[in-house]
């Protein structure tokens, strides 16, 4: 599944991610998963984009 437009809801700035329009630092998805690494989360830090793929800037054209 390919992806090819900023998605102007989600605002991303992990250039390393498969689905970043870095252009744009917007996300390409239609939307994002996330997850905690702790079941009782109490900052942001415990968080992160589960839809993360490692890649570039090349769904974003």
């Amino acid at each position: 599944m390919e992806h090819r437009n900023a998605n102007p809801s989600i605002a991303c700035t992990v250039t390393s991610c498969a689905y970043h329009c870095k252009d744009q630092n917007h996300c390409s998805l239609n939307e994002i998963k996330v997850g905690c690494c702790d079941p009782k989360v109490t900052d942001c830090t415990a968080t992160e984009c589960a839809s993360f793929q490692l890649g570039g800037c090349e769904h974003c054209r």
